[in-house]
């Protein structure tokens, strides 16, 4: 766990001075942001250019899995639902 700090990320982070330059305008720690939790070309997704790019891909998917996960569940509760309605009228159609 980092303490708390303003993050630079993106390719102009990588400027020299850039970081004390913000450490002196926001007067707080400042650190460079790269992209984590990813697995995979290591050299290039540990630079901070492709923090942005790495940041929407990963939010596209959590997205994406919500919502698939959201339609699984609304499928499951109108199958169940409807399921036994039609159990029920099939046994009082065959018996």
């Amino acid at each position: 766990s980092y303490p708390p700090a303003c993050l630079l990320t993106g390719g102009s982070a990588k400027m020299e001075g850039a970081v004390e330059l913000a450490e002196e305008i926001f007067h707080m720690p400042v650190r460079l942001g790269v992209p984590h939790s990813v697995r995979g070309m290591d050299d290039v997704i540990g630079n901070p250019i492709y923090s942005t790019g790495v940041g929407l891909l990963l939010y596209g998917l959590q997205k994406q899995t919500e919502a698939r996960r959201i339609r699984h569940q609304q499928l499951w509760r109108r199958n169940q639902d409807t399921c036994p309605g039609t159990t029920q009228r099939w046994f009082q159609g065959n018996f």
